[in-house]
């Protein structure tokens, strides 16, 4: 077994054997793998040697996170909504586990296309379980989906994982309905030997996230492209945490799934720690700190008045959450999982990340996952 020096003098395994080395040679099915996670995820398993085959409907915006990362996998091309065409992509390939990524992610989004948001996250899961079910080759699946998949009544505690489903706006309840889904056809699969586990985690920050709507992105923009941006609800408190904390919990119950160990089929929340479920005025004043240009062009909006570059229309009847908070508890104690960055370590990679990409051309991603894997170890 290959060994290395780490950082802090001791002998310490190469990274990939964080995860067993399960994922060493492994045949990975991943959909969404050009979106911002799938892309930071695909590097992941590439890195531990994992052999991806990604599904996606495309690449979209310029710049792009998956473009910039030149990722050398298997990408096919199609959408989850087309059955025969998703069944056909995983059928070729055979993989052992499939992560499903793929979806309409974007809240305020569902207002305006509810229909496409229904049937991208709702059929399109559906779509993916059901070819999975076909592929014998399949052991084992995790559907990401997101903490909004909660009835949130606004509680200062956290949600736990059997918590009442629910959903306010298109795209949460898109999202119960998923993990409806999922839980249904665990069941279904429960003679094939196939696992089945839900992913839900909180707001999710780092670098190569270029979507329209997300607090981070909309900063970066109005810094390097010189354009006023509104910040809505300055109030409101989100569970933030590193795109690669969330990931690394993917990547366990991946593992345990791969082993066989039926007792992980379930759901979990991987939700922040550490003090991170700071206010998103708090989070704006925090991303100032580590680059001075993002201060300018920025509108904090007290009244909710939301007129702001990404959407011009009145948009006061769109609901938005003022507090959601997960309950991690069980991902801690059952997977040994737990965020590794306090909030301003993760804001502050995250801003790096943009900093260096737009002043040095430098792309810092596989440099954050190699060293945020040297806490792992």
């Amino acid at each position: 077994m290959e060994k290395r020096l780490g950082k802090s003098g001791k002998i310490k395994m190469k990274f990939d054997n964080i995860f067993n080395n399960i994922y060493n040679n492994r045949r990975i099915f991943l959909t969404g793998h050009t979106g911002f996670k799938g892309s930071w995820l695909t590097t992941w398993l590439l890195k531990l040697q994992a052999k991806v085959r990604g599904y996606s409907l495309g690449i979209t915006g310029n710049p792009n996170h998956f473009s910039l990362l030149k990722n050398d996998i298997d990408d096919c091309r199609g959408n989850i909504r087309n059955f025969e065409q998703l069944y056909q992509c995983l059928r070729e390939f055979e993989p052992e586990i499939v992560f499903h990524l793929a979806a309409q992610p974007i809240v305020r989004i569902s207002y305006d296309d509810p229909l496409n948001t229904f049937d991208t996250n709702i059929m399109g899961t559906a779509n993916l379980l059901e070819a999975c079910r076909r592929v014998s080759a399949v052991r084992a699946v995790i559907v990401v989906t997101t903490d909004k998949c909660y009835e949130n009544k606004e509680w200062i505690w956290g949600y736990r994982e059997n918590d009442p489903l629910g959903g306010h706006d298109p795209y949460s309840a898109s999202k119960a309905c998923a993990e409806i889904i999922t839980a249904s056809f665990r069941n279904l699969f429960s003679q094939q030997n196939l696992l089945v586990a839900s992913c839900r985690a909180g707001n999710v920050i780092g670098g190569g996230d270029w979507a329209s709507d997300r607090l981070i992105p909309d900063l970066i923009r109005a810094a390097t492209e010189n354009i006023a941006t509104t910040i809505r609800m300055p109030d409101a408190r989100r569970p933030w945490l590193h795109v690669l904390e969330p990931l690394y919990g993917y990547l366990l119950l991946g593992q345990k799934l791969l082993e066989s160990r039926k007792e992980f089929a379930e759901a979990w929340n991987f939700g922040s720690g550490n003090g991170s479920d700071f206010t998103v005025k708090n989070m704006v004043s925090l991303a100032t700190q580590y680059w001075n240009k993002i201060k300018d062009n920025i509108v904090i909006n007290n009244d909710n008045n939301d007129n702001n570059n990404n959407n011009n229309n009145n948009n006061d009847s769109k609901h938005e959450t003022t507090l959601l908070t997960l309950d991690s508890s069980k991902a801690q104690l059952r997977l040994a999982w737990k965020p590794q960055w306090t909030l301003e370590e993760s804001v502050e990679r995250t801003i790096t990340w943009y900093r260096n990409f737009y002043e040095q051309k430098q792309i810092q991603t596989l440099n954050q996952i190699e060293e945020y894997s040297e806490l792992l170890l």
